[in-house]
Formats: structure tokens, sequence, C-alpha cells
């Protein structure tokens, strides 16, 4: 018997909802983040960015977008008629000391709102000032904050990275990002701003210069935009710069609205191969619920991920690798569990939502243990481990480490789960 947070039928509902658009596009080449060949600048022009924590693969990428004279019709941000609700959330957010610009960078708005933000949209082609539009008058939404998407790679690394304009696009980040003027300062100058994860973890440290995109762009800050997959974000001006493609992606704030049916409505506005996905999804809390031993791993799956995890121990972390020589700490667990025949998300927050949660003191041997070690936004959960039993786990800590068998941390520790194959391969 588990204290269950989520009913079974809500799950399921919210998966199909909100996950089942989740098909991975996965760039040609090697691994992310494994050593070797030079990759190219930017991966592909135009992806699908999918904040729940995958990419799209069935969307059309094109090879090059047409050049297209960016829209100049009216603001970024599409605002409708209620002020969106405020997130508290604790801590601040870290930036570097901003840098001489030869060009005096544009004046960021100080912050007048907040807006949390539910869906993300991104088209395979420009989206004009009349589809926004169209967008904005559907019922439930209450402001649409206009992007620019594309996968680039920064020191070797594929990262999902978005152009905005931080005079408006910081409303829709949590509070410790939206409220650091020098941050959005930083931006506006020519820096990259880029998540936590991939700053701690993956190595690229505060201050540093890294090359993308055929010029040398300047870390400026560390700044978790709390929209799970999007790890890196430039103004628009420096987007252009890099190649991305300009106003293929949306952000969408939906206070209260059904996920599924804004989704139905957006698609009959949008282009033909667009895609909507919810925003970090989340599940919410039901009564307790007794589990039967058919919804978890049987004993043989969990021998078999144990085995293949610990036949890891000294493969170095990269981060976004996947295996089967490098790992980051959710690509170690997602390939063990493949082992075992079990499909598990790729990115650590949907893997908590991947099973019921259970006290740390009844984990067993192959339950997943995740922290919340952000910084920048306390409620993200940004790190997980494969508990081993005898009070250790197995995990792939950060940049200039191994794959490690160590004892159990609590430190900022969020919570473990134990695996539903069910759940797991609806929810990844």
């Amino acid at each position: 018997m588990f204290e269950r947070r989520t009913r079974v039928s809500d799950v399921v509902r919210e998966v199909c909802h909100d996950l089942a658009y989740r098909p991975r596009l996965r760039p040609g080449g090697r691994t992310a983040g494994a050593p070797g060949r030079a990759a190219p600048a930017i991966a592909v022009p135009a992806i699908a960015v999918l904040l729940a924590g995958v990419l799209a693969a069935d969307l059309v990428v094109l090879s090059r977008m047409p050049e297209q004279p960016p829209e100049r019709g009216g603001a970024d941000t599409v605002a409708a008629r209620r002020p969106a609700d405020r997130r508290e959330l604790a801590r601040t957010t870290q930036a570097a000391a901003p840098v001489s610009s030869p060009v005096a960078p544009p004046p960021v708005a100080p912050l007048t709102e907040m807006r949390k933000p539910h869906l993300f949209v991104v088209a395979n082609r420009p989206l004009s000032s009349a589809v926004v539009a169209r967008a904005a008058r559907i019922k439930g939404i209450r402001a649409i904050e206009r992007a620019d998407a594309a996968e680039v790679v920064m020191d070797r690394k594929r990262v999902q990275t978005l152009g905005v304009d931080p005079s408006t696009f910081r409303a829709y980040t949590p509070k410790p990002t939206a409220t650091s003027d020098k941050l959005w300062r930083n931006v506006a100058a020519g820096e990259v701003a880029v998540s936590f994860v991939l700053g701690n973890d993956g190595g690229l440290e505060l201050g540093r210069t890294v090359a993308s995109g055929g010029r040398a762009l300047r870390v400026g800050a560390y700044a978790t935009m709390g929209m799970g997959a999007i790890d890196a974000v430039v103004s628009r001006r420096t987007a252009r710069e890099l190649g991305i493609p300009e106003n293929n992606a949306l952000v969408v704030s939906a206070p209260g609205a059904d996920s599924a049916r804004l989704r139905a409505a957006l698609l009959k506005v949008l282009p033909k191969g667009s895609q909507v996905v919810a925003i970090n999804p989340v599940f919410k809390a039901a009564p307790r619920k007794i589990w039967p031993a058919s919804a978890f791993m049987h004993p043989d799956q969990v021998r078999t991920a144990l085995t293949a995890a610990i036949g890891k121990l000294g493969r170095p972390y990269v981060w976004g690798a996947e295996g089967p020589d490098t790992f980051d700490c959710s690509g170690l667990v997602q390939w063990a569990y493949a082992q075992a025949g079990v499909r598990v998300p790729r990115v650590t927050h949907q893997q908590f939502v991947s099973g019921p949660q259970i006290p740390l003191s009844q984990a067993q041997p192959g339950d997943l243990l995740f922290w919340r070690h952000d910084p920048t936004n306390p409620g993200y959960v940004s790190h997980v481990a494969i508990y081993w039993g005898d009070g250790k786990m197995l995990h792939a800590p950060r940049t200039g480490d191994v794959v490690k068998l160590v004892p159990v941390s609590t430190r900022n520790f969020a919570g473990a789960v134990r695996i539903s194959p069910q759940i797991a391969a609806r929810a990844g």
C-alpha cells in the first residue's frame, strides 16, 4: 500500500491529453555531448521543443528556413483581459557581471506582472501576426509570447534554445529569474542565460565564453526558465546571429483552462505541422490508492536494470548523453531501465511522475530517488539516482565526475518513486 498522490484514472487522462504528443526528434550525428567530430552550429534550424521533456520527431524539419523579413506590427506579447497569477519562489538568480558591447543593447523594461506558462507551440515556419491574433482570441488564453526556437550547439552540446524579448518574456519565468534585472540586461547585451543544470552539471560555467553559430557567446547567467527542456535563452537579436528561425514558437498562458481542449483549439488555427505541448504537466493529488504488484517491475526486470547500471561504474558524465559509454543522470536511468524492457521518460522531472511516490524508508532496489538542487527554481526536480539498497545509490553526478555508487544524500531530497512501466511508457 502506498500513500498515493495521483489517482490512476487522473494519471492516464493527463498522460493521454498532455504527454501523448511527444515523439522525439533525434538529430543526426554523434550522441549529444559526446566527444568527437565537431557538430554543426545549429543542429536543426526548426525544432519541436517538447517542454514536458522530449522533442517532436514527426515535425517537418527544414534544412534551411526561408528568408523572411521580421514582422514589426506589434509587441511580442499578446495579452488578454486579466492579470496573471503570481508564483512565489525563493532564492536568487545568479548572473555574471555584464560585459561592454560595441552596440548599446536595447533597454529592458521593468517587470510589472508575472504570467504562468502552460502551453508551448512550435511550428516549421514563422507564425504570422494574424495567426497569433486568432490564437489569442481562443477562450481561456490570457496571454501569448512570441519566441524563436532551435536546437543550438554550444560547447559541443546540443542545447534547446529560445530567442526572446527580454522585456516581455521575463514575465513567464520563475520569480527569481523574472525579477533579476541584471540577468535580462545581460541577455539583451548578447549573452546567453543557461539553466542551472546545464551550467552546474554540464560545465558551462558562469562567465565562460563558448563557441556557437560561428560566434563567441558568453554565459551571462544561470537561470532556469521553468519550461522543462529549455536550457538556454538569448535575445532575439542574438538568435538572428546564431541562425535561429524567427517567430516559430509561442509560449501560452492559460490559467484554469483544460489543456487538452485548449491544445485542440490551438491546432485548428495554427499551420499544419505545428506542435502544441503542455509545459511541465503535473499530476494532481488524490486519495490513498492500493497498487497491485503487477503495476510495477517484476524482480527479473529490477535485477536486469540494476546489473546494467552497475556495469557502467566509472563511465564519464556528459551532459545530454544517453549511453552506452557516457551518461548524464537521467540518461543513465533511461538506458538502464531500457535494458530491462522498461521505457521511462528522458528527463528528470518527467521520470519523477512515472510511478507513485513512496517514503524513502520504504525504498527498494530499483526505485528512483530525486533531488531539487536548482537555486534558480527551487521547485524543479533536477537530479535523479537509482536506489541500490543498503542506503546506497547509483548515479551520474556532473561534468568532471563518473558514474558511481555512493551513500544516499538527503540534502534537497525531493522524493522516491517506484516506477510503474505502464505510467512511465505513457509519460515518456
